[in-house]
């Protein structure tokens, strides 16, 4: 069962692996030491150049839209989009934006953001990231 901090709040898990959480998330890549190629998964060796030795890097928060889609399947519409972040391609979920074509335009400027998944039984919160458009 998760321990409650001092201040009574519980305890948070990333929904995925590589998003760090903190008072300032970030996403966190693995890049193949020898060409420099991104990759947010586990890798035995690069999809690249086939090199084999990898360091964590820490992403960009803010970046640029360079493709996205409207999805209309489950309760509501939603806008899944590949964000350039300083070169490194990220696929997300698109939040705080309304899910027409209107509202979502290649070039627009977005921003790391996190949000709740929900809770577990024992109170452990699972945190997610998407981008939002930029202040």
């Amino acid at each position: 069962m998760a321990e409650s901090d001092v201040t009574g709040s519980m305890e948070q898990v990333p929904f995925v692996d590589y998003l760090v959480l903190g008072e300032e998330p970030y996403l966190r890549a693995n890049e193949c030491q020898n060409c420099q190629a991104r990759f947010f998964d586990r890798r035995n060796a690069c999809a690249s150049c086939f090199g084999n030795e990898f360091t964590n890097v820490k992403v960009a928060t803010i970046g640029e839209i360079t493709s996205f889609t409207i999805v209309e399947m489950g309760p509501m519409p939603y806008v899944s989009a590949i964000v350039d972040c300083d070169g490194t391609p990220v696929r997300c979920t698109l939040t705080g934006v309304e899910a027409s074509p209107e509202a979502v335009q290649l070039g627009m400027k977005v921003e790391l953001t996190t949000y709740s998944m929900g809770e577990d039984s024992g109170g452990t919160e699972a945190i997610a990231f998407g981008f939002a458009p930029t202040k």
